[in-house]
């Protein structure tokens, strides 16, 4: 659990630091960079969480 947390708050950390190099420089593949960062954040944000649901059901039935 602290592994997941961890490594989706260094995803995150790393997609700011890409959208500050797209500010700072202007580049445009800083940006393209960030949102695959964040999209692939979220996806895996929310299979961590289907696991979690799954598992609360497991022990419920």
């Amino acid at each position: 659990m602290a592994l997941a947390r961890l490594l989706m708050g260094l995803l995150l950390v790393a997609a700011v630091l890409c959208f500050a190099l797209f500010i700072a420089t202007g580049q445009r593949r800083w940006r393209q960079r960030g949102i695959v960062i964040v999209k692939w954040t979220v996806i895996a944000a929310l299979g961590f969480f289907a696991v979690l649901i799954l598992e609360r059901l497991a022990i419920l039935l």
